[in-house]
């Protein structure tokens, strides 16, 4: 199958409608039926704003934060669409792949 890979790229601190952005990211996608998504907390890194963002010993707020998606290209649409509704700001890749499932699934 042709499709995307989508990686969102946050921090720990962020929040949209109450929540952790990327918890209300995770959210999304399982409302909108998109067969899996994986959070990955990084060490340190640095945005747009060339300022560092790391985790630190006391306080997490900072911590990098990634949301990866494996999607078709409808559910790239509709959810990008939702996104634009929902005012979220927050820099994305979008990158064009072929998945699918190979072998059979433990019963």
């Amino acid at each position: 199958m042709k499709g995307f890979q989508l990686e969102f790229f946050t921090q720990q601190d962020r929040r949209h409608k109450g929540k952790q952005l990327s918890n209300w990211l995770l959210d999304v996608a399982h409302s909108h039926g998109i067969r899996g998504a994986t959070v990955f907390t990084g060490a340190i890194g640095y945005g747009h704003d060339r300022r560092f963002h790391s985790a630190h010993f006391f306080e997490l707020a900072d911590q990098p934060v990634e949301v990866t998606m494996v999607v078709s290209e409808e559910e790239s649409d509709r959810l990008f669409e939702f996104l634009l509704q929902e005012g979220v700001h927050m820099f994305y890749v979008k990158l064009p792949v072929e998945f699918g499932k190979i072998g059979q699934a433990d019963a």
